[in-house]
């Protein structure tokens, strides 16, 4: 058995969804914190977690792009923009906009976009928590992984259309997120792969519900880590030079 937290960034925060497999319907919980650490510490209030998954880069290249974000772009398809490359360490750890452009430039050729940059805060704090050996990286701590939410959907749409569970392939949503079409298409996939959305998810329900869907795919995917069903793009996982282990997994 085994339980698992899925987290997305909303509004500047995280916004997390907590699976358990001896729960009925999968959902035991969801919440709303400021800092990766702090929302850990509450979805363990409930018991320890086997895994954790995040929909934020983890590991970080110092030239070129990763090899995870260009995997993700590949098998997304028509839908690879959702998936943004991300800034290399140097950029990210810039005071500005302009000195992020300028340092990616000159290690990689190209620039960073506003969106890409406005999520440094996240990404570095992501960063430190998983190197702290007081955090995952300490002796029994969670395992952590980098998941994308629209792989992750194209998987779960796999699997409903006939994929085999270890390696179904990836279906791409048509249906934007943030429309109605997209929620209703979301929700009903979960349901489908095991994880039942209440209509009611406390503090959560505060959080856009593309950002709460989001966690709750991210949460599956934990999930299926757990179960050793979970598969890394690319794979085998780039090393990127900070050590880590950098891939998208779904």
């Amino acid at each position: 058995m085994a339980r698992v937290l899925g987290a997305d960034v909303w509004d500047g925060r995280w916004v997390g969804v907590v699976l358990d497999d001896d729960v009925v319907g999968g959902w035991a919980g969801a919440h709303l914190a400021d800092d990766v650490r702090a929302l850990v510490a509450a979805a363990q209030r409930g018991g320890p977690l086997a895994v954790v998954g995040l929909d934020i880069p983890v590991g970080l290249a110092e030239r070129g792009p990763r090899a995870a974000d260009l995997a993700a772009r590949e098998v997304l398809g028509a839908r690879r923009s959702s998936v943004f490359v991300t800034p290399v360490r140097a950029a990210l750890e810039a005071g500005s906009h302009a000195e992020a452009v300028a340092l990616s430039r000159a290690a990689t050729g190209a620039g960073v976009s506003v969106q890409a940059y406005g999520l440094r805060a996240k990404v570095l704090e992501v960063d430190a928590w998983v190197r702290d050996p007081a955090g995952p990286s300490g002796a029994g701590g969670p395992r952590v992984l980098e998941v994308h939410p629209e792989v992750a959907f194209g998987v779960l749409a796999a699997l409903a259309a006939g994929g085999a569970a270890g390696a179904p392939g990836c279906l791409p949503l048509a249906d934007r997120k943030k429309s109605w079409a997209g929620a209703v298409r979301r929700r009903a996939l979960l349901a489908a792969g095991g994880v039942v959305v209440p209509d009611d998810v406390g503090q959560a329900g505060r959080a856009a519900v593309d950002d709460v869907l989001d966690a709750a795919v991210v949460a599956w995917v934990a999930r299926r880590a757990a179960h050793g069903l979970a598969r890394p793009l690319p794979d085998p996982p780039q090393v990127t030079p900070d050590g880590w282990p950098s891939a998208i997994w779904a």
